[in-house]
């Protein structure tokens, strides 16, 4: 997630299943972020395996899918309400009810009734756009198609949801915790993407082809090594650290590389941050180049200075996963709020205040250093390079593993420590860096319906039923024999009833005197 933490310290293969506290320490993010891990671990692997990769309740199951394509002047699909689980993660398809607001008039009119379930287009975080043809549903001659669910985390701070800033601490203070969202979209897949030639396939049959292609999405083939290796010039540095250091960087620092433009090693480019992309700025107002900021930044390490490297975003298209071009500050006007841009923002981005656009900067100025000249940027972000050690600052260095795939929004994320001099990364026992893959972002995928056209649409759902049931009836004599063949077990292992052994005996000597 882009958040400011120190460090990111969740390992399942460890199999902790607490954090506990000892009296008189640092208390640290990375220790009370692990105890959420280990919880939400816990308890959605705990939900797979009794619900299975997906399922809803029977009562209660969400994303039941139906096909409307003439009704309307756009093809659409239409939500329904309800809960479903995938691979343990909750997704709740329910419409917020809408509020009732104070009117001064009795008669005034009441506003439209909205909608009771969320349709193709309105999805709260696919973000979808009738005017973008990959958008758009299949056509009918594209019919059948699945419609699935894309399910994924995304972290939340205040720049893009001003609820979660504590007004009181007054507009010069930081904002406090972040956020972590479950995504869910409600997507189109076609029957040739599930290597599917039947025209007519059977539930098990787009069940089956459905689960080997999410297997194929879920499981990423880009993997990345870091390192810290002493940089040439390290000699010519102030005497700010260590002089054997690696890493010579002058603050710890949680680097995040993160694939900016996703696909094949001659497609793919990452950018990078030393503050794991946390720091972002609020934007106001947008005018052409000119972007109005609520906030410069709180500090010189916080703020943005001409040559930054920004990505203009808002929640949609956070949400949508799709790259845009970073751009460059030209100009800082700091008395007004405002940057000056290389460009102007994608058409179509930031222009919706609900929307709650934002700046993330980046920390690369340009590509790896060969032969005393950078790499080109492309887009603003630099190319992927496969098979050597890339530099990115102060020591710091990775590698990507040849012939890898890559996804936009994977990142790997690398602690950075001056007291070592060296970088926090898995190693063999000849220290050699592990290749590892992406920390994130783990997707989760279900099928929901196969679409065979206007009211026609095959539910692909799964479902289970509660555990609980009702105690069995039991009449009065069934309880009277249980009750009776309790005594007599007692009666036998007890000769005394319950009696002290002197009131048994004097009670036989009374007898035996009679």
């Amino acid at each position: 997630m882009h958040a400011d933490l120190s460090r990111s310290t969740f390992r399942p293969e460890r199999h902790y299943s607490a954090v506990v506290a000892q009296q008189g320490r640092v208390q640290l993010d990375a220790d009370l972020n692990e105890q959420t891990a280990i919880q939400l671990h816990q308890a959605r692997t705990l939900a797979a395996d009794l619900i299975g990769p997906h399922g809803g309740p029977r009562d209660a199951a969400g994303f039941r899918i139906e096909y409307v394509g003439g009704k309307h002047e756009i093809d659409t699909l239409i939500v329904h309400g309800g809960r479903y689980y995938v691979d343990g993660i909750l997704c709740d398809a329910d419409r917020p009810a809408a509020g009732v607001p104070v009117t001064d008039e009795e008669n005034e009119e009441s506003a439209p009734e909205p909608p009771a379930q969320w349709t193709y287009w309105d999805q709260p975080d696919g973000y979808r756009d009738p005017e973008k043809p990959g958008d758009r549903l299949p056509s009918p001659a594209q019919t059948p198609f699945v419609a699935y669910l894309n399910v994924w985390e995304r972290s939340v701070s205040a720049a893009e949801d001003p609820a979660l800033r504590e007004v009181a601490l007054g507009a010069a203070m930081p904002d406090t915790a972040a956020r972590v969202k479950v995504v869910w979209q409600v997507l189109p897949l076609s029957l040739a993407a599930l290597e599917i030639e039947e025209t007519d396939p059977s539930k098990e049959t787009v069940r089956d082809a459905f689960t080997r292609w999410a297997r194929r999405q879920a499981a990423p083939s880009a993997r990345l090594a870091a390192r810290s290796e002493r940089p040439d010039h390290a000699d010519e540095d102030p005497c700010l650290v260590k002089p054997d250091a690696r890493y010579r960087g002058p603050e710890n620092q949680l680097y995040r590389v993160e694939v900016h433009a996703g696909g094949e090693t001659k497609d793919a480019t990452f950018k990078w941050s030393r503050e794991n992309g946390s720091v972002v700025f609020a934007v106001d107002e947008l005018d052409g180049t000119w972007v109005q900021l609520a906030s410069l930044g709180h500090d010189a390490k916080l703020d943005l200075d001409v040559g930054d490297h920004v990505e203009f975003v808002d929640t949609a298209y956070a949400s949508r996963l799709e790259p845009l071009p970073l751009l460059r500050v030209e100009e800082l006007d700091l008395p007004g709020r405002r940057v000056r841009l290389s460009a102007e923002p994608a058409p179509g981005v930031g222009r919706l205040a609900h929307l709650n656009p934002y700046l993330r900067r980046w920390d690369h100025s340009g590509g790896p250093k060969r032969k005393g000249r950078s790499t080109a940027l492309k887009d603003g972000a630099i190319p992927v390079t496969e098979g050597e050690w890339l530099p990115l600052e102060d020591g710091v260095e990775v590698y990507f593993v040849r012939g890898g795939v890559y996804r936009t929004g994977d990142h790997w994320i690398v602690p950075a420590r001056t007291a070592t001099g060296g970088v926090e990364w898995p190693a063999d026992q000849a220290r050699r860096p592990l290749l590892q893959g992406p920390a994130g972002i783990a997707r989760h995928f279900a099928p929901l319906a196969l679409i065979k056209g206007e009211g026609s649409a095959i539910d692909l759902r799964l479902a289970f039923g509660p555990l609980a049931s009702s105690m069995p009836p039991a009449d009065e004599a069934t309880l009277a024999a249980e009750e009776q063949a309790h005594r007599e077990e007692l009666a036998a292992e007890d000769p005394s009833h319950g009696r002290s052994q002197t009131t048994a005996e004097a009670e036989a000597a009374a007898e035996g005197d009679n």
